[in-house]
């Protein structure tokens, strides 16, 4: 069965075929590395993950580039913030995502490039727009004229007299057109500056993504993947300054995951409304975050709430319980299970949810099916297995731990994620409920005042004490972490 793809550019679905036979090219936007990530980044990085599993599992040879942007106005804010270098902040954050991927079990992109190493080719797309006059110059600053480029808005089907603004689009008089974007800022006092034929400054956003993926993958390329907030402008200015620089058309598929919500409203740090992923690891095992966050179709959006993770983790107890009771009949899998396996029923539904645009929430569903039914089995035929019910058993099992390694999960032995499990339980401590009430409180009256840092500084304390907040329409509720 060919697997199809909702492609955000045509709004709807596609066979998948890729420009190579047999090699898919895939390229994510990363981090903007000038904090922690959150649960929300994390949806994100893990969705992509499990496409790129499933692609190299169909047999497909994967060429995945996933990007560091480490040059941008928030990461020289907070450097100027900290009284640090731009390169000290980079650093730590793209070494802080890296423990936490590591932490939720993701795999590595097969190129994961860094904005400031590809200033040369930054610039060599930015000199094509120029000398097709698609892009102009104006002290030391360049622009792409938005309006020069026919086909602008197709993606995000906004018509450009009736759009706003972009988020990272700047007021700026000299511009043609107030939509057209920067792709060279000129240099500024304090900030980071390269050589470039316009004089010293730094790339803008769009551009650094459209030079780091047509490098690696080309100038046309089969996936282009990300958050439905890099819709627009980010993915839509990719597309102009790409088709406008190379003449012919950029990503055939765009893949757009939903946001992680809390109260129905977008996670993210604005709003200080989010957890940092490694607050939520004190709290969760993290095959049963990565469980939770591929419980909904990827497209959709995805309630982050205590009963929802706990919910995964019950669920995740309930595979490894399975597990460890055939492992003690028949012992370990071995490599000769998946080769000789029987049945392929449930991995052939999983398949066919997943060739449906990576439907996990529904091959989920096929690994519970087949967890349940083994159970079955094991309590019909208790101390009486027969030759043919003992092979549909580790069948089974072969099925079950086959989908686990798509979605991620199951990469443990059960006696490891018990022990894991009671080794890393958080301890009930003794509290002081006012003291907490009162924190709370404190944080509720942050947030009301657009106070981010405060708020997000008392929920990490909380977080320490082993408090889970859950901020709900009729205010925050707080419990002991389990």
């Amino acid at each position: 069965m060919p697997i199809r793809i909702y492609n955000t550019l045509s709004k709807k679905k596609e066979i998948f075929e890729p420009k190579d036979p047999g090699k898919v090219s895939m390229y994510v936007c990363g981090p903007t590395v000038y904090d922690s990530c959150h649960i929300g980044h994390a949806r994100s990085v893990i969705v992509f993950d499990v496409i790129a599993r499933y692609f190299k599992a169909k047999g497909y040879a994967l060429t995945y580039v996933r990007n560091f942007t480490d040059v941008d106005d928030k990461i020289i804010n907070r450097a100027n913030e900290l009284g640090l270098d731009i390169k000290e902040i980079a650093e730590k954050y793209i070494q802080e995502f890296y423990e936490d991927m590591d932490a939720i079990n993701v795999e590595r992109a097969t190129i994961e490039p860094r904005a400031t190493e590809h200033i040369d080719a930054i610039i060599r797309v930015i000199e094509k727009l120029i000398e097709k006059k698609i892009a102009y110059s104006i002290d030391g600053d360049v622009y792409f004229a938005v309006e020069k480029f026919k086909n602008y808005g197709k993606l995000s089907g906004r018509r450009l007299e009736d759009m706003e603004a972009g988020a990272r689009v700047d007021i700026d008089k000299r511009k043609h057109n107030f939509f057209d974007f920067a792709l060279w800022k000129s240099a500024k006092p304090g900030e980071p500056a390269w050589d470039s034929p316009w004089g010293q400054g730094r790339p803008g956003w769009h551009i650094e993504c459209s030079a780091m993926s047509t490098q690696y993958l080309g100038e046309s390329f089969d996936i282009h993947g990300g958050g439905k907030d890099l819709i627009f402008p980010h993915h839509e200015n990719e597309i102009a300054q790409s088709e406008a620089a190379f003449e012919k058309p950029f990503a055939k598929y765009w893949i757009h995951n939903g946001f992680v919500n809390i109260n129905q409203e977008k996670m993210s740090k604005s709003l200080g409304n989010f957890m940092m992923i490694k607050d939520v690891l004190k709290l969760y095992h993290p095959e049963a975050v990565r469980l939770f966050l591929l419980s909904n179709h990827y497209r959709s959006p995805i309630d982050f709430t205590d009963k929802a993770l706990s919910e995964a983790g019950a669920g995740l107890d309930k595979i490894y319980a399975l597990l460890e009771r055939i492992e003690k009949t028949f012992g370990p899998t071995s490599d000769n299970d998946f080769e000789q396996a029987g049945n392929e029923k449930y991995w052939k539904k999983f398949c066919a949810a997943m060739d449906n645009d990576f439907n996990t929430a529904l091959g989920i569903g096929n690994l519970f099916d087949a967890v349940r039914n083994a159970n079955r089995l094991l309590d019909k035929h208790e101390g009486d297995l027969s030759s043919q019910t003992a092979e549909a058993i580790r069948s089974e099992r072969t099925q079950i731990i086959k989908m686990g390694k798509i979605l991620g999960i199951l990469l443990e032995s059960p006696l490891e994620y018990f022990d894991k499990k009671k080794s890393q339980s958080i301890e009930k401590q003794s509290i002081d409920s006012a003291e907490i009430e009162k924190m709370v409180h404190e944080r509720e009256e942050a947030r009301k005042s657009k106070q981010w840092a405060k708020a997000d500084q008392i929920r990490k304390q909380l977080a320490d004490m082993n408090i889970l907040l859950e901020d709900r329409p009729e205010g925050t509720v707080w419990k002991i972490g389990d």
